[in-house]
């Protein structure tokens, strides 16, 4: 056979025409698949979310502190979220799912822990009256989340999402919730890990603040993406970051019992 320029040109191109569009396939498949598999990340934190409130439930139950009682709120109302978007995932989307989803979810989301650090790290007169304050503006939000229309846009692709609400001012009040909860979660923990660092203590409680202020920070990151329409990048930070909490948290509990 004689491999002539044209001989190879006519060789290569056939091979392209043959071979990019199963390649092409194949991967929008794996894209698929992959997507699909996101989706039922919930279920699993969820699940995790239930066997790390069991612990830290009977940690409280053990010391009767206030902090250890908001975390262990936090962690419970966290896995009531994901539960949400395990509903969304398994059954489908409606709209009492969405509602319950916003207040577990997007309104109380990090704010129990970081209540919790509020009355590990704050005076309690400050930790009382924050807590008041808040706990009536989220049973407020609450009321007009359930009270509020639903209007379904056009092309609207039935992931969960406040978009839906019709009074749009009801979203308002999530992103002052969630500075709150951002500012004594994160900053509490980094803080935290920055006062050990500087006594001169760089293992067990620095660490495991420095993993609870990643831990806390994940799941921020996540709800930005679901704004710009990839709530599936909420899904896996969820995850992630409750396993970095949860790994702080042991880290910490740890070396306290030693």
């Amino acid at each position: 056979m004689v491999f002539s320029k044209k001989n190879l040109q006519k060789n290569r191109i056939y091979i392209l025409l043959t071979f990019y569009p199963i390649s092409w396939v194949n991967f929008a498949s794996m894209q698929n698949t992959m997507k699909s598999f996101i989706e039922y990340i919930p279920i699993f934190t969820t699940l995790f979310s239930i066997y790390f409130f069991r612990e830290i439930w009977g940690h409280y139950q053990h010391k009767k502190t206030a902090y250890l009682l908001w975390w262990s709120l936090g962690v419970l109302t966290f896995g009531l979220g994901t539960l949400a978007e395990s509903i969304n995932a398994l059954v489908g989307w409606s709209i009492p799912n969405v509602r319950y989803w916003y207040i577990v979810g997007a309104l109380l989301g990090g704010y129990p822990l970081a209540q919790g650090s509020v009355y590990l790290l704050m005076k309690k007169k400050f930790a009382d009256i924050t807590s008041s304050l808040f706990i009536f503006l989220i049973v407020l939000a609450s009321v007009f989340v359930i009270l509020t229309p639903i209007s379904i846009p056009e092309n609207f692709d039935y992931k969960l999402s406040g978009k839906v609400f019709e009074w749009e001012w009801v979203r308002y009040f999530s992103p002052f919730i969630n500075l709150y909860a951002f500012i004594f979660l994160v900053g509490g923990a980094v803080f935290s890990a920055i006062r050990y660092y500087r006594q001169g203590i760089k293992e067990a409680p620095f660490k495991g603040n420095i993993f609870i202020a990643i831990g806390g920070l994940l799941p921020g990151i996540g709800g930005s993406f679901t704004r710009a329409g990839y709530v599936e990048v909420l899904y896996v930070t969820e995850f992630v970051g409750l396993l970095l909490i949860y790994y702080g948290y042991r880290i910490i509990k740890l070396n306290k019992a030693n």
